[in-house]
C-alpha cells in the first residue's frame, strides 16, 4: 500500500511497524532492541527474522541494541514467528524478538516483542516498553558484560517434533495439499516437514525473498492466487500463508475460496468436543458464528477488542485448561496443544487432522454449517476528524446495541458492524456481517459516511 507522510511509521503497542526508508529507521530499531533490553532485566533473548529485504538490516540494529543491554542473543536466521515462540520456551529465554510485517506488502518491516512465556506481551507489559523506548531510559552494559551472539540452525526441526507429538502426521501424508507460501518462511518449514513425514505439499511462491503478490491471507487474494490451482493440481484442499506463517486461508478441493473468517470457527469446531475448555476467545470484528459453534458444544465466547495483546489479556484471566481455542477473522488461531501461538501452520494441520478423522471433504465440513456473509473494506484517515466520525456513526445507528469499546460495534438480530482505526496500518476498517444474505446496503452506507471523513 501507498503511504503519505506521516502514514509510514507506526509506534503503538502492537509494536514497531513502517516502510523502511520513509518512516521506519535503523535508528528506531537499534532504540526499540534497547527499550526491550532494559525491559527485560537479565537472560538470553531468542531472535528471528523473515525473508523481506530490509529484514537482515532491522536484524543488525536489534542484535546491537540487545547485546549493549548485556544480553546474549540466538539468533535462529529465517524462521516463523510461532519457530521463535517455542525457542523461547525451549530455552527459558527472558523474550524474543520477531523481525518481520506478516500480512504487509514487500516495503514494510516491523518489529513484534514476546515474553519469557513465548507469548505476546501484554497491554501492562507493551506499556512500559513504550515508555522505555520514548522517554529514552536504556540500561546498558559496561564493556565486560555486553552480551554474545550465536547462532542456532536446528529450531525449526525442534518445532517439527512439537507438530509430530500432536498430529499424526503420517496419516495426513494421504492428503495432496498445495500450498501458496507467499515467499515466506513457510516454504523452509512446508520443505522441511514434507522431507521429515512424508506429507505430499506442491508449494508455489516458495522462494523467499521478492513478494509474487500482497501477502494477505483473504479469500480475496485465494480466489486470485491459489483456487484456480487446486483442482487442476488434483488436490484435497489449498492453503495460503502469510510471510510470518501465523496466518492462514483455504480453498477447497473443488478450488473454492473459503472466506478468512472460517478457520476459527472450523477449528472451533474440531477442537472444543476434544477439550475441557470450552472457551473461544475472540475479537469484536470476527464471524458472529463462532457463537453458533460454541453453542453447539456447550461453550461460550468472549469478545475483547482487536489486536494480540488485549487477546492476551483476556486470556489471562482464565485458567489455560478453560480456554478451547482463541483466534481472529484474520485466519489467524492459537492453539492450546501448542500453549496459545498463533500458527497457521498447525492450524492447517488442525484442518487436515479433521478432514482425516470425518472421513469427508473440506467443501462437506464447510456445508454443515449456516450460512454467515460478510463484507469487509478499508479507507484511509485524518486522525483529527476521527472522534467526529465515530460520533456521527453512533447517532445515525442509534437503534441498535451498542459498542464502544473498541471504536464503534452495533449489533441487531442476525446483523451486525464495526468500524475501528487499525493498530498497524493507517486506515480505518468497516466490517459488516449478517446470517445469510450479504447487508450490502448497510455496507455501502458505513463506506460512504466513513470516506466523508478520508482525506
Amino acid at each position: 500500500m501507498s503511504a503519505r507522510s506521516g502514514e509510514s511509521l507506526r509506534i503503538s503497542h502492537v509494536g514497531l511497524r513502517g516502510i523502511v526508508g520513509r518512516g521506519l529507521s535503523a535508528e528506531q530499531v537499534v532504540d526499540f532492541a534497547s527499550a526491550f533490553g532494559t525491559f527485560l532485566g537479565g537472560g538470553p533473548v531468542v531472535l528471528g527474522r523473515d525473508p523481506r529485504a530490509s529484514s537482515v538490516m532491522l536484524r543488525e540494529g536489534v542484535i546491537a541494541g540487545l547485546l549493549a543491554c548485556g544480553h546474549d542473543v540466538i539468533d535462529l536466521g529465517v524462521v516463523s514467528t510461532p519457530v521463535i515462540q517455542h525457542a523461547i520456551r525451549r530455552h527459558g529465554a527472558a523474550g524474543g524478538v520477531s523481525i518481520g510485517a506478516s500480512h504487509n506488502a514487500a516495503e514494510w518491516n516491523a518489529l513484534k516483542f514476546l515474553g519469557g512465556a513465548g507469548t505476546y506481551l501484554s497491554t501492562a507489559e507493551a506499556s512500559e516498553l513504550l515508555d522505555l523506548y520514548h522517554l529514552r531510559r536504556f540500561t546498558f552494559a559496561t564493556w565486560e558484560r555486553v552480551g554474545r551472539l550465536r547462532q542456532e540452525d536446528d529450531a525449526i526441526d525442534y518445532y517439527l517434533d512439537g507438530l509430530a507429538s500432536v498430529y499424526d502426521l503420517a496419516a495426513l501424508a494421504r492428503f495432496k495439499v498445495i500450498v501458496d507460501c507467499a515467499n515466506g518462511t513457510s516454504s523452509r518449514i512446508l520443505r522441511r516437514l514434507a522431507e521429515r513425514h512424508g506429507l505430499r505439499f506442491i508449494l508455489i511462491n516458495e522462494r523467499m525473498g521478492a513478494l509474487a503478490h500482497e501477502p494477505n491471507t483473504s479469500a480475496a487474494m485465494v480466489a486470485l492466487q491459489l483456487a484456480p490451482l487446486v483442482a487442476p493440481a488434483g488436490a484435497d484442499a489449498g492453503f495460503l500463508f502469510d510471510v510470518d506463517s501465523d496466518r492462514v486461508a483455504m480453498a477447497t478441493g473443488a478450488g473454492v475460496p473459503v472466506t478468512e473468517e472460517m478457520m476459527l470457527p472450523l477449528l472451533a469446531d474440531y477442537l472444543l468436543p476434544r477439550s475441557r475448555g470450552k472457551l473461544i476467545i475472540t475479537n469484536l470484528s470476527t464471524t458472529a458464528l463462532v457463537e453458533e459453534i460454541a453453542a453447539r458444544h456447550g461453550g461460550k465466547v468472549i469478545r475483547v477488542r482487536v489486536g494480540r495483546q488485549a487477546a492476551m489479556d483476556a486470556m489471562a484471566i482464565y485458567r489455560p485448561e478453560e480456554i478451547g481455542v482463541a483466534g481472529e477473522g484474520t485466519g489467524a488461531v492459537m492453539i492450546p496443544a501448542f500453549r496459545f501461538v498463533y500458527d497457521g501452520i498447525a492450524s492447517m494441520l488442525a484442518v487436515l487432522s479433521m478432514m482425516l478423522e470425518r472421513g469427508t471433504t473440506l467443501t462437506e465440513i464447510l456445508a454443515g454449517y449456516p450460512r454467515y456473509s460478510i463484507l469487509k473494506g478499508q479507507v484511509s484517515f485524518v486522525p483529527q476528524r476521527i472522534p467526529a466520525m465515530f460520533m456521527e456513526l453512533e447517532r445515525r445507528y442509534s437503534d441498535g446495541r451498542v459498542n464502544s469499546a473498541d471504536g464503534l460495534r452495533v449489533d441487531w438480530p442476525d446483523t451486525w458492524f464495526h468500524v475501528r482505526v487499525s493498530q498497524t496500518e493507517p486506515i480505518v476498517r468497516v466490517i459488516c456481517e449478517q446470517k445469510g444474505e450479504p447487508p450490502r446496503a448497510l455496507f455501502d452506507a458505513l463506506m460512504d459516511q466513513v470516506r466523508q471523513y478520508a482525506a
